[in-house]
């Protein structure tokens, strides 16, 4: 070929090229935002807001292996196509009902209709005379959807009137009071079916509004009132400079709302099908949303833990106290961690006789439920402790307002119920008390009368507590030895021996500092030696541990039961004066932790003995699950419980918090969830609920761990903020699973088996307990190269953490707040 016939040829091409460009501005300008009545939006067609952020149209959910088509709005722009709002959520067109078109009526009335012409979807019109008005549908910049009259800018209807799942900039959360339209957040049912879950978000307007978040018809978590800047329980709606947020109330609406500072910024906020509320922004650098707040965002965060007048604090242990001036109504129970009781005052009041009553002030604390209240703007505080008074059902009282000293009053008629401290942005509450708690020490000196009953008194009144406290002496004493004996015929039926304290004193030199070999929520763990030349470890009770004697009781009634090579032993236990300790055989090489952490001892783990460990530990959890006299769910796997023997044999320890089930039972619910933070599956750590399928999620995490030489929790990517939970799911789904395995292993390791341990261990934290695989099933699919495997879906908390909580993980700590998981932690 010539020169200019190569010239000639280019120059066609380039000439091409330019046409397909102007003919991608031309359609790309002619992107419609509106239609008419005169117009219809068909299955495969769609509508882009002027700015190209938002677009309209049909679409199947990702993930989805059914044919549902939906009318949905989703991001365009950032290029994700997440979806904020579906018109048709609980009436999907399916494949029998032929493909979807979206109308405008004359009425201004969007109707979705299939191919022969049946209403799935038709919208609502706010004016009367529907037949004077020239509608027109169009898409905003904001994301809503509206209808209205084409010679003004009233709206007929707009779908920010009818949110789903997610609250997106300038979408009112709240209650229109002259239309009646209630907004509020529904979940879907899973993240591939968006029909209506049974959670709910929104403001209860009973008593002073606040926005409450139920599951059905039980409440789950509540923000708290509005006093002026935020609600008094929401810890993190601080002012920023990313949005503004808006609170209001006057004789049309109640809502809630928020308005991004910078257009640059994407954020929405999700209501979840697992009851969290995350709050996300775009991430331009990962190109994917990044998660800023939950709510719950801790265990305080759920609604009346502590019931009435307890407050809870995320940094005490037990988080639930009562408030000062009030005790416990069932001391008993609060003393097992059910708090469902709650307190009551130390000393009652006589509200009948109002000079003897009075308030005293709380302060750094989320408002309790307000659903009883009674409130108004214009009062002063003192008004309203006049009030209060006056009223014998009037239990407390506070500003409505704390702006510029404080305005408003806000009166409480019943219990006060789901109070939390917040040392660094609670609020002040005044709570009614009998006079005699609110006096000083100098009120009862004041006259020369009680100086000289005080000299008449004093002396009787001490006799009478040394009487009182010999009583008690012997009562306590008396108790504690019927304690023992209680504890002494338990171990008739489970055949354990009882070491007096004399000998475990000695064994391990008085419990010497230089004995000591560990520590937990139990207590110390010391090192020692019996006469016999027999060592040990013993676990001693501390009396700040977050454990207790219904623990020790636990552990000593199960594992007494329990006899497997990969269960630890339990050779006796120690019941004496205030002492509660277990005695096991003594493990040299400590836990599994102490080697796969650490940059050094690592190396003494190749390949071949983690994968024989991640064996032994699914082999003792499947006796536990299947084949020991009891059902045993642990609760609490995780590699600091995998203590390893003199040739690094793995067994499995500390059964405090363990639970027996029925041989035919299938699950269990617990109000109190105690585990560690990285180990405890989504259904455990959000709803309490625990089975044999909760510790498979913990072993899956500990499979991860074994190969990787990675903590979950602690794991940290230069290109994202997912665990390592996360990170394997993203490896695996690249086809780069063996990027996941431990730099020290190299080339020693048999790419068959750890392609195995990856995939078994993906399968186990797989976010369902439905999908996750029975313990004979994991221990049959790492025992045999040649069985097929199936592939894994999502694990659990695939949602990346912020930047800030990736950088200040601490993996094990104990009380987290601010994260995905909404629980209790001990570290043991």
């Amino acid at each position: 070929m010539s020169e200019s016939s190569k010239n000639y040829g280019f120059t066609i091409i380039l000439f091409l090229c330019s046409i397909f460009s102007v003919l991608t501005v031309i359609f790309d300008a002619v992107e419609l935002d509106t239609i008419t009545t005169t117009q219809s939006l068909t299955d495969g067609q769609t509508m882009v807001s002027s700015d190209r952020t938002f677009e309209l149209g049909f679409f199947s959910p990702s993930g989805s292996s059914s044919r549902n088509r939906y009318l949905g709005i989703w991001y365009k722009k950032i290029s994700d196509g997440t979806v904020v709002w579906v018109a048709n959520r609980d009436t999907p067109l399916t494949d029998t009902s032929g493909g979807g078109v979206l109308k405008l009526a004359d009425g201004g009335i969007l109707v979705l209709i299939n191919s022969t012409s049946n209403i799935f979807w038709s919208s609502s019109n706010s004016l009367s005379n529907n037949n004077k008005v020239n509608p027109v549908a169009q898409l905003l910049d904001s994301g809503n959807f509206v209808v209205r009259d084409s010679n003004d800018e009233n709206f007929l209807w707009k779908s920010f009137d009818y949110p789903c799942d997610t609250l997106l900039p300038g979408m009112k959360l709240g209650k229109n009071l002259v239309t009646g339209i209630d907004r509020r957040l529904w979940s879907g049912k899973s993240s591939d079916d968006p029909s209506k879950g049974e959670y709910s978000h929104g403001l209860d307007l009973r008593g002073f509004p606040e926005l409450v978040l139920r599951k059905g018809s039980i409440e789950q978590y509540r923000s708290g009132p509005w006093n002026g800047v935020s609600f008094s329980g929401s810890v993190g709606l601080k002012p920023n400079s990313i949005y503004t947020y808006h609170f209001v109330v006057d004789q049309q609406e109640v809502y809630y709302e928020y308005m991004l500072v910078n257009s640059s910024v994407f954020s929405r906020s999700v209501l979840n099908q697992h009851g969290i509320i995350q709050r996300l922004t775009w991430n331009y650098k990962i190109q994917d949303w990044t998660v800023y707040g939950n709510t719950p965002a801790d265990n305080c965060d759920f609604y009346g833990l502590c019931q009435a007048y307890g407050s809870c604090s995320i940094g005490n242990s037990p988080v639930c106290g009562c408030l000062d001036k009030f005790i416990p109504r069932y001391p008993k129970d609060w003393d097992t961690a059910d708090w469902s009781g709650g307190c009551v005052r130390r000393t009652p009041l006589d509200c009948h006789n109002g000079s003897l009553n009075g308030f005293l002030k709380y302060s750094g604390v989320k408002l309790p439920d307000t659903r009883n209240s009674w409130f108004n703007r214009s009062m002063t505080l003192k008004e309203c402790e006049t009030v209060c008074l006056r009223n014998c059902s009037c239990m407390a009282y506070a500003n409505i307002d704390i702006r510029g000293g404080g305005s408003g009053c806000l009166l409480w008629f019943d219990d006060l119920i789901d109070i939390r401290e917040i040392p660094e942005s609670g609020q002040d509450i005044y709570i009614r008390m009998a006079s005699s708690e609110l006096e000083s020490p100098e009120t009862h000196s004041s006259s020369h009368v009680k100086r000289r009953l005080k000299i008449i008194v004093l002396p009787i009144l001490l006799t009478a507590l040394v009487l009182l406290g010999l009583f008690l002496l012997l009562y306590f004493l008396r108790r504690r030895n019927l304690k023992r004996e209680g504890m002494e015929t338990k171990s008739e039926d489970i055949e354990l021996p009882i070491f007096d304290l004399e000998t475990i004193a000695n064994a391990t030199k008085n419990f010497s500092s230089t004995n000591m070999i560990g520590g937990g929520g139990f207590g110390p763990v010391y090192k020692g030696k019996l006469k016999t030349g027999q060592e040990i470890a013993v676990k001693r009770l501390s009396n700040n541990s977050g454990q207790g004697l219904q623990e020790f009781k636990n552990e000593v009634m199960l594992i007494s039961k329990l006899q497997h090579r990969n269960l630890v032993r339990l050779l006796g236990y120690c019941v004496e004066g205030e002492e509660r300790m277990l005695i096991y055989e003594y493990m040299p090489n400590k836990s599994l932790d102490y080697f796969i952490f650490d940059q050094n001892r690592r190396l003494e783990l190749p390949w071949q003995k983690r994968f024989e460990i991640a064996m032994g530990i699914s082999r003792g959890l499947l006796y536990l699950h299947q084949d020991s006299r009891l059902k045993i769910i642990h609760r609490d796997l995780k590699a600091s419980n995998i203590l390893l023997d003199d040739e690094l044999n793995p067994k499995i320890s500390d059964f405090g918090i363990a639970r027996s089930f029925g041989r035919d039972q299938i699950e269990d619910k617990t109000k109190r969830v105690i585990g560690t933070y990285g180990y405890m599956s989504p259904e455990y750590a959000i709803d309490g609920k625990f089975s044999v399928k909760s510790d498979v999620f913990s072993l899956g995490v500990l499979l991860l761990e074994i190969v990787s030489g990675k903590k979950n929790r602690k794991f940290h990517h230069p290109d994202h903020y997912h665990s390592l939970l996360g990170h394997a799911w993203l490896l695996w789904n690249d086809h780069r699973a063996l990027e996941l395995v431990d730099s020290c292993l190299k080339n020693s390791y048999i790419e068959s088996q750890v392609q195995r341990c990856i995939q078994v261990g993906l399968l186990c934290v797989q976010k369902l307990p439905i999908d996750r695989p029975s313990m004979s099933s994991v221990v049959f699919m790492l025992g045999n190269e040649g069985v097929a495997l199936p592939e894994p879906k999502q694990p659990g908390f695939f949602v990346e953490r912020s930047s800030m909580d990736a950088e200040t993980s601490t993996g094990e700590s104990s009380h987290t707040g601010n994260s995905l998981t909404i629980t209790i932690m001990e570290a043991r």
